[in-house]
């Protein structure tokens, strides 16, 4: 049997799902097929829900037969990161500590993905406790870019970047702590909105930080991410309505200062296509310059430590030797700083918003800035060597993401290019508080007159 669904976005196939052109059944089949075989060969999947999953779209089948009532995604196959928890089933986080662990509810965003009626296939791969920006995982092993494997796929999203990239599924969910749905978004070539903070509801969701967590979708385009945006935020969420390229008279802040950085040749020459492109778009582009942006990122960081210390405590003290080296010695600093200066960091943070805006946007709507400061690197990079020189590769993937989680900012990571190799670039907008829809409106137009994101990695 030909796989009939390969190669289709979310949007299409969700149209071709509610006008019968292809059964619920066996868009679930091929979906379930591709993690089994391309999902295992670039290590994005935990686990798969085959029974369930085809239980529901058969499910899904009926009810479109019966004439029933059809959600925004009825019967389309996705799958998520694997720290979303479904009610009796393993969510192992990436962990061996909770290898076995079988969650007691249902996350609300995979609740409101079923009554959409979206099928679940199956959990993917991810960080230990979301805790790498690259896609390390010490237990289950590196996750691979579907560009070229031998390349990260990013983290702690990895199986989810992954698998969208590789056309596996055309949908699915990530986190965001300080980065974690923009890095593999950005390396593996797709689209990864994190949303304003608090936007999406958290429950059932393995936390890292809790002020600092974020729940959002990835896709292969704009509208894909909208579609999938909106059906976990619940009511008055407009994201697909937004998506109709009217761009014209909205303004971009193109920041530079510690935003261009750091930032390679084809970065910025990827970014200043972008600037061109939005020009023609009928956006104002004006520049703006952020000076020093350490003080947001030392913020993030104490908020994340200590957070994460005070989740994991327990576990540390009875069982730190389940715990990969390099995880565990980001988590246990959290347990020794003062608690003056973790109130003191939360207590910073809408001073720290506020100046942000002022500086960056300078009355713009969105700002526009590099998601990493280069192409994906190699898991030897990250991996190998000088203990100094891979931490301070690992520490400058976070460069321009870590910040925006601590100013619970929302951002998008869209694809607008490609380096020497052939590997994926992406730009970063960043907007005001709520602001999705207007995120997700500008990065559709640009791929409206563009073709990034239509290209596919060489090995499919």
């Amino acid at each position: 049997m030909s796989d009939a669904t390969f190669g289709m976005g979310l949007v299409e196939l969700s149209a071709a799902l509610r006008d019968g052109s292809v059964t619920a059944e066996r868009a679930t089949e091929e979906a379930l097929a591709r993690l089994d075989t391309q999902g295992r060969r670039f290590n994005a999947v935990m686990s798969l829900r085959r029974d369930a999953a085809l239980e529901q779209a058969r499910a899904a089948d009926l009810a479109r037969r019966d004439g029933r009532t059809l959600g925004a995604l009825h019967g389309v196959p996705l799958a998520h990161k694997d720290l979303f928890y479904r009610k009796g089933e393993v969510s192992t986080g990436g962990s061996l500590i909770r290898k076995e662990f079988r969650a007691e509810s249902t996350a609300t965003v995979l609740s409101r993905l079923d009554a959409a009626g979206a099928v679940d296939c199956g959990r993917l791969h991810l960080a230990e406790f979301a805790l790498s920006p690259t896609g390390f995982n010490g237990h289950y092993g590196h996750g691979l870019n579907p560009w070229d494997p031998a390349r990260c796929s990013g983290g702690s999203s990895s199986g989810s970047g992954a698998v969208v990239a590789a056309g596996i599924v055309t949908g699915a969910l990530g986190t965001d702590t300080g980065g974690s749905i923009r890095h593999p978004a950005a390396m593996c070539g797709v689209v990864g909105l994190k949303p304003t903070w608090g936007r999406i509801p958290g429950e059932g969701v393995m936390p890292l930080s809790h002020s600092l967590d974020c729940v959002g979708p990835m896709a292969r385009t704009a509208r894909d991410a909208a579609l999938l945006f909106d059906a976990i935020a619940g009511d008055g969420a407009r994201g697909f309505a937004a998506c109709d390229g009217a761009v014209s008279g909205l303004s971009v802040a193109a920041v530079g200062g510690y935003y261009a950085e750091a930032a390679s040749a084809e970065v910025a020459a990827a970014l200043a296509e972008v600037r061109r492109v939005f020009a023609d778009l009928g956006m104002s582009v004006r520049e703006t310059t952020v000076r020093d942006m350490d003080f947001a990122n030392a913020g993030a960081h104490l908020v994340m430590t200590v957070e994460a210390a005070t989740l994991h405590r327990r576990w540390l003290a009875e069982r730190p030797q389940d715990y990969a080296d390099q995880v565990r010695a980001r988590i246990e600093p959290g347990l020794f700083y003062p608690a003056t200066r973790y109130v003191e960091a939360l207590a910073l943070r809408g001073p720290a918003t506020e100046a942000f805006l002022n500086e960056a946007f300078a009355g713009a709507d969105i700002a526009l800035l590099p998601t990493l400061p280069f192409a994906a690197p190699t898991i030897a990079e990250t991996t190998e060597g000088s203990p100094k020189d891979v931490a301070a590769k690992i520490a400058s993937v976070t460069r321009y993401t870590r910040a925006v989680n601590y100013l619970g900012l929302p951002a998008i990571a869209v694809p607008c290019g490609f380096d020497a190799h052939g590997m994926p670039l992406s730009m970063q907008l960043i907007g005001r508080p709520h602001a999705e829809a207007t995120l997700l409106k500008i990065a559709d137009a640009f791929q409206r007159v563009t073709r990034h994101h239509e290209k596919r990695p060489p090995a499919l």
